[in-house]
C-alpha cells in the first residue's frame, strides 16, 4: 500500500519531474538492469553519476547501495516539493556537481559533494526512510 501512495503522488503532485524521469527512461542508453526499491524504479545507466527525477532514479552499474539510498532520498525531495523539486533541488544540484569552478573549489578546499543542501536534505530522507545509510554519513556532513 505504501509503494501505491508513493506512485500516486509521484504521478500527480510531481508529475513535472515523473514526465521528465520517464522520458530520460526512453531516451538514455541503460545497461538495461531496472529493479524496484521503495517504490522506485532504479535503472542502471552508463554515466558516472546518480540522478533522480520523480519515481525513476538512475544509477551507474555496481554502485554502492549508499548511492542508491542517496538518490532514493532525492524521490523523497520529489514527493515533498511537488512542481518545485525541479527548481529549488534538480536545478541547484546540477549546478553544484557540474560547473567545473565549484569541482576545483571543492577540490582546493577538500568539501564533500555530499555537504551541499540538497546533497545533505538527500542523504537525510533516504537514511530516514530506509533505515540504511547513505553517502554523506562518513563525510562529516
Amino acid at each position: 500500500m505504501r509503494e501505491i501512495a508513493y506512485m500516486l503522488v509521484q504521478l500527480t503532485w510531481g508529475l513535472p519531474q515523473t514526465l521528465a524521469g520517464a522520458l530520460v527512461c526512453l531516451v538514455m542508453p541503460t545497461d538495461e538492469r531496472r529493479f524496484r526499491f521503495h517504490g522506485a524504479v532504479v535503472t542502471t545507466w552508463r554515466l558516472r553519476r546518480g540522478l533522480s527525477l520523480g519515481p525513476f532514479v538512475f544509477i551507474p552499474p555496481r554502485s554502492s547501495r549508499r548511492l542508491l539510498v542517496h538518490e532514493y532520498g532525492h524521490t523523497i525531495q520529489s514527493l515533498i516539493l511537488g512542481p518545485a523539486y525541479l527548481p529549488l533541488m534538480v536545478v541547484p544540484s546540477m549546478v553544484w556537481a557540474g560547473l567545473p569552478a565549484l569541482q576545483r573549489r571543492r577540490e582546493r578546499r577538500g568539501t564533500s559533494y555530499y555537504s551541499f543542501f540538497t546533497e545533505r536534505l538527500a542523504d537525510r530522507l533516504g537514511e530516514r526512510v530506509t533505515g540504511e545509510r547513505s553517502m554523506g554519513t562518513d563525510c562529516g556532513v
